[in-house]
């Protein structure tokens, strides 16, 4: 400061002034400018409101996760924003995290967000992006840094109306898990039909062993054997039915040989599965107590958590004898949002673009387990994710199925009670054809 003169200092001192009336609670995503985190040796990490001197403002955020299996590494990383944005912007921020069971997480948020109770930023699933934007409970946020720096191609399972209204952290390409050494110990491989399904079967039973690990105590895990079944044979023999169901032209019944794949897999596997949720099914599987799970890598980090020597690989779902339906499934599935009624919209969308942050969000992402979505990661693929992409880069892959708001939910809960026997066949196709048309009347009456 040796040359500098008084008016320098008072030019300096005007444009705080204008940059401090400038500032506040932008609408909507189009603050990405004001929003975006300077970094420690910006000139703007200098401005007055930084200064040690100054008392730094309070700003409480209200996080809604739907992933309680990685509060641990979600809570750090949050400890580590706050720090950022004590030091860069003067502003301490509390963060209430609330996460709930998966089973009744969508149920609570949406109970939240009805009552005016919304949280600043939440997670939701992104195939349920069409149900939040058209209800206005998302902040555009297409003009955010974090959504620039997206991957193009996972840019492209968030995007809804042209805009981009949620931030994906898990990108997937997932199928059912295999235990590698119990595979390699009986000579199999991952079969490419349900003919060599059965064969699987076969061979694991006679040395009495599980096919499969079944974890039913939460309903969100037997669905997946719906997601991926549905979309097998969906996509490889039926692919107008999605659009038809939803005009009221097709039926259930349609694609009833989803039940095919789901019953072997439920009369070849673990016993109790009512007494077993998702983290107990990851350290039985982990520990060689079933040779499959039809679970997605989401789970690999408390799997290795369980058993850090466990190797597993990741495989298509046959649902019939054509190996055209063998695939793996592409999808995003926990996303973020900022609320557009949040009252620190400005301090919620620096959390949201820290979760790209240039410097710390490779280490976060791979302490996940998760994809990399973004160029800033930095850090190896997982072995798992490199068997799955194999599968895709031979053209064996297709887009999650979008269905229905409160279809999935059904039939996660009509599984558990056809596996229990408390619900037939018949009546799984007649229940869901009925939830499947009551969700499309709801949405055409809004």
């Amino acid at each position: 400061m040796k040359k500098a003169s008084y008016l320098s200092i008072a030019l300096i001192l005007m444009l705080s002034i204008l940059s401090a009336c400038g500032s506040g609670n932008k609408e909507s995503g189009s603050s990405a400018a004001a929003s975006a985190t300077p970094s420690a040796s910006s000139p703007a990490a200098e401005s007055p409101s930084a200064s040690p001197s100054a008392a730094p403002k309070k700003v409480e955020l209200k996080v809604f996760l739907t992933v309680p299996q990685f509060k641990e590494q979600f809570d750090k990383y949050f400890e580590q924003f706050k720090a950022k944005e004590l030091k860069e912007k003067n502003i301490d921020v509390t963060i209430k995290s609330e996460t709930p069971n998966a089973d009744q997480a969508k149920q609570i948020l949406q109970a939240r967000l009805a009552s005016n109770d919304a949280p600043d930023v939440f997670s939701i699933h992104a195939n349920d992006i069409p149900t939040y934007y058209n209800a206005g409970y998302l902040t555009d946020l297409s003009d955010q840094p974090a959504i620039g720096k997206l991957f193009d191609s996972v840019k492209q399972t968030v995007t809804y109306d042209g805009k981009v209204s949620v931030l994906p952290l898990e990108s997937l390409a997932w199928g059912y898990l295999y235990n590698k050494k119990i595979f390699s110990d009986n000579g199999l491989t991952p079969p490419q039909s349900l003919d060599e399904m059965k064969k699987v079967v076969d061979t694991l039973k006679a040395k009495n062993i599980p096919a499969f690990e079944l974890a039913f105590q939460e309903s969100w895990v037997p669905q997946l054997m719906t997601a991926l079944s549905l979309g097998g044979i969906v996509n490889s023999e039926h692919p107008d039915w999605v659009d038809k169901m939803s005009k009221g032209e097709a039926s259930y019944s349609d694609v009833g040989d989803i039940f095919n794949i789901i019953d072997l897999i439920m009369s070849n596997g673990t016993a109790k599965p009512f007494e077993v949720g998702s983290a107990a099914g990851a350290t039985d599987f982990a520990n060689g107590k079933a040779a499959m799970w039809v679970q997605g890598p989401w789970m690999a980090d408390s799997i290795l958590k369980a058993n850090p020597n466990m190797e597993f690989g990741v495989a298509p779902l046959p649902v019939s004898n054509d190996p055209k339906g063998t695939m793996i499934n592409l999808s995003a599935s926990t996303s973020l949002a900022v609320s557009p009624s949040s009252k620190n919209k400005d301090v919620a969308l620096d959390l949201l673009n820290y979760m790209l942050d240039d410097n710390d969000s490779s280490a976060f992402f791979e302490q996940l387990k998760f994809n990399p979505i973004s160029s800033v990661h930095t850090y190896k693929s997982f072995p798992w994710i490199d068997e799955a992409m194999s599968y895709v880069s031979q053209g064996k892959a297709y887009q999650d199925l979008k269905l229905p708001n409160g279809v999935t939910d059904e039939q996660a809960k009509e599984l558990q009670s056809y596996y229990s026997k408390t619900v037939t066949k018949e009546k799984f196709i007649q229940i869901m054809d009925k939830t499947w048309a009551n969700a499309v009347k709801a949405e055409a009456a809004k």
